[in-house]
C-alpha cells in the first residue's frame, strides 16, 4: 500500500496531496499537507464532506488547550464529521466504497477495566479526534477504525451526520440522568450543547423544559425549537435567589432533573438551588475547571450530582432519532464555510464571536 493507505498506481486521485487545517500557533490555523496512515485491515479511508466547529476548537486555537489537555505542537483540528468511505480495509465486511458515514471521534484501548464495563468513554488511553496529541479531521481524509463509521439512512444528510457528535453528548446526559416522560428539566445554557441536550430530553420523553440563558437571541432559537419556558439570568452570584423564584415559576412544577451545559460557579448554584429535593444535577458543560458552590445545602436535600464525559453507543440512537423526525438539528447549523485558508480564518471567528452563530459547519 502506499502513503495513506492508497494502493500504488491509482492514478491521479491516489497521488492526491491530503490537506488538513492545523493548528500551529496561538490564534493561527494553517492548511498544510497532512499525510495519512497505512490502512489497516479494519480501517476504513474516508472523504471528509461536512465538519463543524466545537466549542473545544475554539479554546485550542484561542488558548492552545482545553481543560487538561495542552497544545504543544503543531495538531490537525476539529471532531464533529461525516463523510464518504473511499476505501476499506481486507477484513471490512459492512462498509463499501461510496457509503456515507458519520464517524465517532474516540478510539478507546478495548483492554482496560473501564473499556471492559462497558465505560469506554473514560478509557485513559483514549485518542480521540483534535485531542493533544492526536490529529482532528479537518482535512480532505482521514482513516479511521471502521467500527466508528455509521453509515447514514438515505434521510439523513452529511451536515446531519456531523451533528451526531455533539447531539451525542446530550443523548448521553439525558441517559445519565435517565430522564423519561415523568421527568421535568431545567437546562442551564442555550449553546450549542445545551440546545442538543434539550432536544435530546424531548426526544426521551420529557414533558416539560426550561431553559436559560444570558443571551436573547439564544434563548430566542431554543423557544423556536420548542423549549416550554425560556428565562434570562445575569452572570451575577447575588441574583441566585431571584433566578430560581423565576426558573420555578416558568417551568410550574418541580425540576427534576438540571443539565448544566455551562459549568460556571453561577450555573451550577443555580442548579443546585433550583432542582427539587431527590433530583438530579447532571454537570454537562466544562466552563470552569474549579467551582465554588453551595453543596452543602444540596447534600442536605439529596439532590445527586451527575458527571457527563463525551458519550459511550449513542451514534445508533441518534441516527434513529434524526431518520425518525424525532430530533431536527437543521436549524442549529446557522453558517457554512469551504475549506480555504481564508473560510478556515473566518469560520473560526465566526465561532469565536458567538452572537447569532449556534454551530458553524465546513462543507469541503
Amino acid at each position: 500500500m502506499g502513503k495513506g493507505g492508497m494502493s500504488q498506481g491509482e492514478g491521479s486521485k491516489a497521488e492526491e496531496e491530503n490537506m488538513a487545517a492545523w493548528l500551529v500557533g496561538l490564534n493561527t490555523l494553517k492548511i498544510q499537507p497532512f499525510p495519512l496512515p497505512s490502512l489497516g485491515p479494519h480501517d476504513v479511508r474516508v472523504r471528509m464532506k461536512a465538519v463543524g466547529i466545537c466549542g473545544s476548537d475554539v479554546h485550542y486555537l484561542k488558548t492552545m488547550r482545553c481543560a487538561d489537555f495542552i497544545v504543544k505542537e503543531p495538531m490537525v483540528i476539529g471532531h464533529e464529521c461525516a463523510g464518504i468511505i473511499e476505501e476499506v480495509g481486507e477484513e471490512v465486511k459492512h462498509l463499501v466504497v461510496g457509503d456515507r458515514v458519520a464517524l465517532e471521534p474516540g478510539i478507546s484501548c478495548w483492554r482496560c477495566n473501564l473499556c471492559k464495563e462497558g465505560r469506554y468513554n473514560l478509557c485513559p488511553e483514549m485518542k480521540f479526534f483534535a485531542t493533544p496529541p492526536v490529529h482532528g479531521s479537518l482535512a480532505n481524509q482521514v482513516v479511521h477504525p471502521a467500527d466508528l463509521c455509521f453509515k447514514l439512512p438515505e434521510n439523513v444528510s452529511l451536515e446531519e451526520g456531523a451533528m451526531c457528535e455533539p447531539l451525542s453528548v446530550g443523548v448521553h446526559a439525558c441517559r445519565r440522568a435517565e430522564v423519561g416522560p415523568e421527568t421535568n428539566v431545567l437546562v442551564m445554557g442555550a449553546g450549542p450543547i445545551g440546545l442538543v441536550t434539550m432536544l435530546a430530553a424531548r426526544a426521551f420523553g420529557v414533558p416539560r423544559i426550561v431553559i436559560v440563558d444570558v443571551d436573547d437571541n439564544r434563548l430566542s432559537v431554543a423557544k423556536q425549537l420548542g423549549a416550554d419556558g425560556i428565562v434570562k439570568v445575569t452572570t451575577s452570584l447575588e441574583d441566585v435567589g431571584f433566578e430560581v423564584e423565576q426558573i420555578q415559576k416558568a417551568i410550574g412544577s418541580n425540576i427534576d432533573v438540571t443539565f448544566d451545559c455551562a459549568g460556571f460557579n453561577k450555573t451550577m448554584s443555580t442548579a443546585l438551588a433550583a432542582t427539587r429535593c431527590g433530583g438530579k444535577v447532571c454537570l454537562v458543560g466544562m466552563g470552569h475547571g474549579l467551582m465554588t458552590v453551595p453543596l452543602t445545602p444540596a447534600a442536605a436535600r439529596e439532590v445527586d450530582v451527575v458527571g457527563v464525559f463525551r458519550y459511550k453507543n449513542t451514534w445508533p440512537l441518534c441516527l434513529e432519532f434524526l431518520t425518525s423526525g424525532k430530533i431536527d438539528v437543521k436549524p442549529l447549523i446557522t453558517h457554512r464555510f469551504g475549506f480555504s485558508q481564508k473560510e478556515v480564518e473566518d469560520a473560526f471567528e465566526t465561532s469565536a464571536r458567538g452572537s447569532n452563530a449556534i454551530k458553524v459547519m465546513f462543507n469541503l
